[in-house]
């Protein structure tokens, strides 16, 4: 799934949170779940960004990803992974805001995919 924002929230303890539209395949699962991971995905993964954002398709049928030690996916050739443990779900218009505790972060590094304007960009520096 790709949620509609992604952002810190503390740094101690270190929370993070996320919105994701109700609209959102994935929305109903959201009382159920009790661990997530965030993917930033590299610049050269745009596919893989516009297959998550898909409603249509299987999400993770070819793309290569590894279990966390929450048991969350986490994909290949990310620039990082958020591992993180709901805190809280909390209404917000048209989407859900789930604040999470970030419990463990793995970094790769190299230049995001960033989304801005409905369209991708590469960073400048």
């Amino acid at each position: 799934m790709t949620v509609s924002a992604f952002t810190a929230l503390s740094l101690v303890p270190p929370l993070v949170l996320i919105c994701v539209d109700h609209a959102a395949k994935l929305h109903e699962a959201l009382p159920d779940v009790t661990h997530f991971a965030v993917n930033v995905l590299a610049a050269a993964q745009e596919p893989v960004s516009r297959r998550f954002a898909d409603l249509d398709v299987e999400r993770f049928d070819g793309v290569p990803f590894t279990r966390g030690t929450t048991g969350s996916p986490l994909l290949e050739g990310t620039v990082a992974s958020y591992e993180c443990a709901v805190r809280d779900r909390f209404p917000g218009g048209d989407h859900t805001i789930v604040t999470a505790e970030v419990v463990m972060v793995t970094v790769h590094g190299g230049p995001p995919l960033v989304h801005h304007r409905g369209g991708y960009a590469r960073p400048e520096r």
